[in-house]
């Protein structure tokens, strides 16, 4: 079959439409990019929280509309959402021509080849061992493992993706070597909480011994690590990302919010000031690490206070980079019957005002770029060449824009010659 993946939510997702490409094409089928020509649709969906819900609603919808135009289209959905309510859309959509919910790719490409579309395990094991993938961009997302053990009183993944389960070190490596050997310059490791990695192995793996492994292969190429729990990072693992050459100094740690009282609700462990000391520790080793972190703005027993204390924590700590989102209430957590303080509409203004400090601290922090020259590598969008120094990962943080029209898939280097709207400018060397 011609086959279309189209993937919403996180890199996760991303890492396992990869793979299932992969896997896909050595069933014999073919993976093209337009939905135009395609036999078969595959959504990837997000089950995190309402506004990526939506999304993956709206384009399982979309497709399904597809299929008045298209005769003999087929459009399935599979991941996080179904495995969710996998019983809800057989019943609701009677029009898609399969459900399957979180399933390794192998298993998804088994069920897809054999036109076994609707498939539903508590299992819920998206693990397999590696074999090949699509590799067309500079970077590829590494998922390490997948699942979480740590019961945040917000966070509904536990219910849909199961414990934390680690792939073991050599497939991880071995999936590494197969990207660099094709060109791949950026290797992303992901997972739930990728600081979990490990501790489900017997052989006694860990996330400092799986970036040593990882550093010691051939090749000029970045590794950056996503998804650190703020609550189970040590200095260990700071000092061997520090420490290691090809590791970047990138530290993405959400803390969700600043106020202690916010974090024991949360069912988070370290305080704001032990947060606070854990950022200054980071900095104290490395004058160039870039520390990114997400905010909760909503959360059951939020003020006016609690978030003041959150701004407050912000301007201390001067994260180089932030993302936030208003709290969603979602069945299956602690926090689903907790009562409510605070409509989404006002935490939808207290969230703007808090990107509206952060707009200006991250000003500060590109500015501080300009004039210097960095390692980047380069991507295409629609004509327009842009690239990404160590300090920006993809999706998530800003581009250096790139006046040419030069490309090339490695690393080249590049001044940064200015800020426009938290936008880098920058010229090749």
């Amino acid at each position: 079959m011609k086959i279309v993946v189209l993937t919403l939510g996180c890199p996760k997702n991303e890492a396992d439409a990869q793979s299932l490409k992969g896997k896909l094409i050595e069933r014999g089928h073919q993976i093209i990019t337009e939905v135009d020509g395609a036999d078969l649709a595959i959504i990837y969906t997000c089950g995190f929280i309402l506004d990526a819900k939506e999304e993956s609603i709206n384009e399982i919808f979309r497709m399904v509309n597809q299929k008045k135009e298209k005769n003999n289209f087929k459009v399935v959905a599979v991941g996080c959402l179904i495995q969710r309510y996998y019983e809800d859309f057989k019943k609701e959509i009677p029009e898609i021509d399969g459900l399957i919910g979180v399933e390794s790719s192998e298993k998804i490409a088994d069920l897809i080849s054999d036109e076994n579309y609707f498939f539903y395990s508590n299992n819920m094991n998206s693990i397999c061992e590696f074999t090949s993938r699509e590799t067309l961009a500079s970077h590829s997302y590494i998922k390490i493992g997948d699942g979480c053990n740590r019961n945040c009183s917000f966070c509904s993944i536990p219910s849909f993706k199961g414990i934390s389960m680690s792939r073991s070190t050599d497939d991880i490596v071995n999936e590494a070597s197969f990207l660099i050997e094709n060109g791949v310059k950026e290797l992303i490791l992901v997972s739930q909480d990728t600081t979990q990695y490990g501790l489900d192995l017997k052989d006694k793996s860990s996330l400092p011994v799986l970036l040593k492994r990882l550093n010691e292969l051939d090749g000029e190429f970045w590794i950056r690590v996503l998804y650190l729990h703020p609550d189970h990072i040590n200095s260990e693992l700071i000092q061997t990302m520090i420490s290691l050459p090809k590791v970047i100094n990138y530290f993405d740690i959400p803390v969700q919010s600043g106020s202690n009282k916010i974090l024991s609700s949360m069912k988070r462990i370290k305080s704001s000031g032990e947060l606070r000391r854990l950022f200054e520790y980071i900095r104290s080793l490395s004058d160039d690490a870039v520390i990114r972190t997400t905010i909760m703005v909503g959360f059951p027993g939020e003020t006016e206070t609690t978030f003041n204390e959150t701004l407050d924590f912000i301007k201390r700590v001067k994260f180089d980079h932030l993302g936030g989102f208003v709290y969603s209430k979602e069945e299956n957590t602690e926090a689903y019957l907790m009562e409510e303080s605070m409509n989404s509409e006002h935490a939808a203004e207290l969230l703007n005002e808090l990107l509206n400090i952060q707009e200006g601290i991250s000003l500060s922090f590109l500015d501080k770029m300009v004039g210097k020259e960095y390692p980047v590598l380069l991507e295409k969008d629609e004509g327009d060449i842009f690239g990404r120094n160590y300090a920006l990962a993809p999706d998530i943080d800003n581009t250096i824009f790139i006046d040419g029209t030069y490309f090339s898939k490695g690393f080249v280097k590049c001044r940064i010659t200015g800020v426009f709207e938290n936008q880098l400018e920058g010229e090749l060397i």
